[in-house]
């Protein structure tokens, strides 16, 4: 695809952004109305903020490019990074390039996506209605934000790593999920008045996203996490959305894992859709032709990342035996059929 390089409008700003839960501010340009960060240590990459959250990808890469081939200090880059949007596979620029693992679930029709999960999967969230919890889609208010921190404070570790979230204030709380309220869902799963669990849902256009889920261990039995997804599922075809994503699909060379196995019972499959490192500096080529940008999960061999995930898992499941992993609540089964189903009664909302 041809670019043109029209004339910028540029300003120089800092940005806030949300780094391992923590909120800094990193040098930021606003190009044409959209704001492109520049982050790391290291390798400085520009990128555009919330890409994986926003409506429209980078308009124009090329005048981007232009501006920081221009620029010194704070605001410098070493590599421009971008994405193109699923479902645009197919790549449309000549710069260096890799394809990116994306999982995506098909959600034009619920009845369609329900029939294609396992057996086990519907029954859990069957499981979750007949246990008593009730689904609600809230707005985000005070009652909602006393909830969520009592989710994310109950455990200082999940997924064998200790928690970014734990033992965050209402006021960390309300900072940390406010963004794209105009375009957001928050989908609650209620037993009796607590709140046990809640998934916040992005409009993308076209597409939704998952921006995250989580869930009371205490509840495990209930499977909340199940009957959120089976809601969002439902919200995305009342809404006319195709597409809902949940992530990545595959993580680096991490490979098999209980998150990707979580979402793969729930209709996610991988789609592949390009992603683009365009080198600025002498430092950005040497970076994009060796890979170093892809960090530890992608410079590591599989068998190395494996070892290390699960002595890690092993160490904070020792240090804090009450925590587990309340994100992905159903254990693989190579057995599970694929039988057809009716999907389950209406939630409430």
């Amino acid at each position: 695809m041809t670019e043109t390089i029209s004339k910028s409008v540029v300003s120089d700003c800092q940005t806030a952004i949300s780094i391992r839960g923590k909120w800094v501010k990193v040098p930021s340009l606003n190009v044409n109305g959209q704001t492109i960060i520049v982050t790391g240590k290291w390798i400085k990459i520009a990128s555009l903020h919330d890409e994986d959250w926003i409506v429209d990808p980078l308009a124009n890469p090329a005048a981007c490019l232009k501006e920081f081939e221009q620029r010194s200090g704070a605001a410098r880059a070493d590599i421009l990074c971008f994405s193109q949007k699923i479902p645009s596979t197919v790549p449309r620029y000549h710069y260096p390039m890799e394809m990116r693992s994306i999982a995506v679930a098909q959600v034009a029709r619920f009845k369609d996506w329900w029939e294609k999960l396992p057996q086990e999967t519907r029954k859990n969230v069957r499981r979750s209605q007949k246990r008593g919890v009730v689904i609600q889609v809230r707005a985000f208010e005070d009652d909602v934000i006393r909830g969520i921190a009592d989710v994310q404070n109950e455990t200082p570790v999940r997924q064998g790593r200790p928690y970014i979230h734990y033992g965050k204030s209402l006021e960390q709380v309300r900072r940390d999920h406010g963004a794209f309220i105009d375009r957001s869902d928050f989908i609650c799963a209620y037993f009796g008045e607590e709140l046990i669990g809640f998934l916040k849902l992005v409009y993308r256009g076209d597409i939704a996203s998952v921006l995250q889920i989580n869930t009371k261990a205490a509840h495990y039995d209930k499977r909340p996490a199940n009957a959120l997804l089976a809601k969002a599922a439902e919200l995305c075809e009342a809404r006319g959305v195709s597409c809902l994503t949940y992530g990545l699909f595959n993580y680096g060379n991490k490979g098999e894992n209980p998150l990707r196995e979580f979402k793969e019972r729930h209709g996610f499959g991988e789609m592949l859709v390009p992603i683009y490192y365009v080198p600025i500096t002498t430092w950005g080529k040497l970076c994009v032709a060796t890979k170093l940008y892809r960090g530890v999960m992608g410079i590591l061999p599989r068998r190395a990342i494996t070892i290390a995930v699960n002595a890690r898992a092993k160490w904070y499941t020792f240090v804090n035996p009450q925590s587990r992993c309340s994100s992905t609540p159903e254990r693989p089964n190579s057995d599970r059929q694929m039988v057809r189903s009716n999907p389950p009664a209406g939630s409430s909302s």
